[in-house]
């Protein structure tokens, strides 16, 4: 069986006084340990398909299975729980928190979780030098380039060691050459943390880094 296996998902939204459908018996198989890349326009689904493969949001039928675990049908605590543990998300737009350092805003999730302080903080460290930023540790995202601060929110991601990174649109606020520069980084934790991972982008460049890029088109991917 697939690490990540989705089968007839569809995701609805009532707008007004119609439901629009985005995914629509939708179906996904991801092999443990491929990278894989979601293209298409704005506004086709892109992001709803990683919060609901995610967790982040529930779905209106089918199965998603993570491993042997169905968040689909899984509770709203039961839901949360295995997104805390075991999936890691990067957004197109940082979300990190301006009064906190770079350190405490990647050992967020720990503190979270309760991990001890000292654990927290030194598995922060460890990945802020993993990205290049061990000499921004005690920076503040106002004090950070844009891609400064994606490279933190690449750490925050993957400091609870997640089996599955879940990216969206990662590069879509950066310049080319940083945008570049983020792309190499994220195959190379990809690589170094035997992720599983899938990218949702507009970035030719980097769907074709990617081991297999699908095409996200009225509600369905297909193979592009």
């Amino acid at each position: 069986m697939s690490f990540v296996s989705v089968q007839g998902l569809t995701k609805m939204y009532t707008v007004g006084p119609r439901q629009l459908v985005v995914l629509r018996g939708l179906d996904l198989a991801v092999e443990r340990g491929e990278m894989v890349a979601v293209v298409g326009a704005s506004g086709v689904g892109k992001s709803t398909l990683l919060q609901v493969v995610g967790g982040l949001d529930g779905v209106d039928a089918g199965t998603i299975l993570i491993g042997d675990t169905d968040i689909a049908t899984a509770g709203d605590d039961a839901r949360v729980g295995f997104r805390n543990r075991h999936v890691g998300f990067v957004f197109q737009f940082h979300h990190l928190l301006s009064e906190f350092t770079a350190t405490e805003n990647v050992a967020m999730p720990l503190r979270i979780a309760r991990v001890p302080p000292s654990e927290a903080e030194s598995r922060a460290v460890s990945l802020l030098e993993e990205v290049g930023l061990f000499d921004r540790i005690g920076h503040r995202p106002g004090m950070l380039s844009g891609g400064e601060r994606q490279r933190v929110a690449v750490a925050r991601a993957l400091v609870t060691q997640p089996a599955l990174l879940l990216a969206d649109e990662p590069t879509g606020d950066l310049d080319v050459h940083t945008g570049e520069s983020l792309h190499r980084l994220l195959r190379e934790m990809h690589e170094r943390h035997g992720l599983t991972s899938v990218i949702a982008t507009h970035n030719p460049r980097l769907a074709d880094a990617c081991d297999r890029v699908l095409s996200l088109e009225a509600g369905r991917l297909s193979t592009r």
